[in-house]
């Protein structure tokens, strides 16, 4: 089921989409303010955000950017929904990122037909991560070291899932914090050290199979020399 993050302030605009996205099988969460909204979208990882721009506590366009900016929303389909009708405010919105810009007020059909057609040609998601064996399950929440499930809080679940998913690739300690912890955070580089090693002694104790490589005076990667990652 696809899963669309919805930012708008007005309530019973807020209701309508939410009606009109679950009746056609879509799943919906969001908020009607923008403060939190790119925290929202990071932990509920959407295929699709929805987006207005004149939000009472935040400037939609800012928020449209730091989604550009974050490597793990960067490539999530960014609709804006605005009273903002002008052709200036149509170039600024597509300009900084928005994959499209519908003008309230507007047709819910409308809506619907342009949200679907973002979905056509969007891959399936990946839902199991393999590596040796290690099985990373993204539905379940879910982590097994040969055939056994691995108890990980959070945290380290979306750590080790985004490290598997990128094998080979060398990630900073702050990259890290930024697409694990959010840019609203009140962690350190050390923070980062300290789960690398909490992850290590739960996923590779028992096997003896180093996953998580350390590049010194950099950071982690996840080790492409193990059988590479697979999506099933």
């Amino acid at each position: 089921m696809k899963k669309i993050v919805l930012i708008e302030d007005d309530a019973d605009l807020y209701a309508l989409i939410q009606y009109n996205l679950e009746k056609e099988g879509l799943a919906m969460v969001g908020s009607q303010t923008g403060k939190g909204a790119i925290e929202l979208c990071r932990r509920e990882r959407p295929d699709l955000i929805i987006l207005d721009i004149m939000l009472p506590d935040s400037d939609g366009l800012d928020i449209c950017k730091g989604i550009r900016a974050h490597p793990e929303l960067q490539h999530i389909p960014v609709i804006f929904l605005t009273a903002r009708a002008s052709e200036t405010d149509r170039i600024v919105g597509l300009e900084l990122g928005a994959n499209d810009y519908i003008v309230k007020p507007f047709f819910v059909r409308e809506l619907i037909a342009r949200i679907k057609i973002h979905f056509r040609g969007q891959p399936p998601a990946t839902k199991l991560l393999k590596a040796g064996e290690l099985e990373l399950d993204r539905p379940r929440c879910q982590v097994r070291l040969g055939g056994a499930e691995i108890a990980l809080t959070a945290t380290e679940f979306r750590l080790l899932e985004f490290l598997m998913s990128r094998p080979g690739v060398v990630f900073s300690r702050e990259q890290l914090l930024d697409a694990v912890w959010g840019h609203d955070r009140a962690v350190t580089d050390r923070t980062v050290d300290v789960y690398v090693l909490r992850l290590r002694q739960k996923i590779e104790a028992a096997e003896g199979v180093s996953y998580i490589r350390s590049v010194r005076g950099f950071g982690y990667s996840f080790n492409i020399d193990v059988p590479a990652a697979q999506a099933q």
